[in-house]
């Protein structure tokens, strides 16, 4: 485990069943990485291992993938494929009996090919590319955190993992891009379940996947959102704490 080395109780209802949790849940920052007490780390992706910056929501976006698609037999003009898109895609969530529901973008762009297709084409491989080529027209900054880096290192020998709210379709393609995928030993992604966080399950998964479902006081969570990243893991009993809070207590901020 660990990955590639770099360096009173109250009771609360999941669908896997009933979760003890602490009235008073350890402070971050109270265990080092070091510790033999902390056993396991779990990451966010987004703006806390990644600084990422897109934008999904400018024609020009939609310009790009309408010229793709023009040369895999897929007529639609842009502003028909951004409709088309984000109405799909709040349909799905509507229909989702999830309280935090999550799409998969590969099967939404799988339907726009199919209905807008000009010749026979494989629809499967087509919502694929079409999400990959869809995020790369949006992507206008990508890249690692150092200070992130650097603190993967005090975590060396230790069980690691990322739970993100993101499409593994070209999510996983960006960290292992980075150089960072294979430094952890499992990453969930919301888009594998169909339901995302703050919902509870995904860190009950982690903590199972890790081995530590009993021991949820001697895991991290480390995120830039409270809501969806550090709420929830103290709602188990993880230690949590936000990513700049992490940086600058293990020293990492240069």
């Amino acid at each position: 485990m660990g990955g590639k080395n770099i360096s009173q109780n109250n009771e609360f209802e999941t669908e896997e069943g009933t979760i003890v949790v602490p009235t008073d849940p350890i402070i971050a920052g109270e265990e080092t990485f070091e510790s033999c007490k902390i056993k396991g780390v779990i990451f966010d992706c987004y703006q806390t291992l990644i600084d990422i910056h897109t934008e999904e929501h400018r024609i020009e976006t939609y310009e790009t993938v309408s010229a793709w698609l023009a040369y895999h037999g897929v007529k639609i003009k842009p502003e028909k494929l951004w409709d088309t898109y984000m109405f799909k895609v709040e349909e799905r969530m509507d229909e989702s009996q999830e309280i935090y529901p999550e799409v998969r973008v590969e099967e939404i762009f799988a339907e726009i090919c199919r209905e807008n297709s000009i010749w026979k084409i494989d629809e499967k491989t087509m919502g694929i590319e079409t999400s990959r080529v869809f995020r790369a027209a949006s992507i206008r900054k990508l890249r690692p955190f150092p200070q992130s880096i650097k603190l993967i290192e005090h975590c060396i020998n230790i069980p690691k993992c990322i739970i993100s709210n993101g499409q593994r379709v070209f999510s996983e393609l960006e960290l292992r891009f980075l150089g960072l995928y294979d430094y952890f030993d499992f990453v969930i992604f919301s888009s594998d379940v169909g339901y995302k966080k703050p919902d509870l399950r995904l860190f009950m998964t982690a903590l199972k996947r890790m081995g530590l479902e009993l021991e949820p006081r001697c895991v991290m969570s480390l995120g830039d959102s409270y809501e969806n990243e550090i709420l929830p893991a103290r709602k188990l009993g993880i230690q949590a704490m936000t990513i700049e809070e992490a940086w600058k207590h293990y020293g990492v901020m240069d």
